[in-house]
């Protein structure tokens, strides 16, 4: 009989995933949500009842340099 050779198993490292709050904001209302509370609920609506929402764009202006 021939001697089995321990097979070695693949480790695959698991990365954290970055999870980024994303901030909306109702747009008859102005309340503002997270994206995490959103997800909880059953369907996408505001506390007034509408249903579109706009992204809180953060403050910073970024500036490219052109070429």
């Amino acid at each position: 009989m021939a001697e089995e050779t321990p097979v070695e198993e693949d480790t695959v490292e698991e990365t954290p995933v970055e999870t980024f709050d994303v901030i909306y904001s109702c747009l008859r209302c102005a309340t503002t949500v997270s994206n995490t509370e959103l997800a909880r609920l059953p369907e996408i609506k505001c506390i007034c009842g509408f249903r579109v929402f706009t992204k809180v764009r953060p403050p910073v202006v970024k500036t490219v340099k052109a070429i």
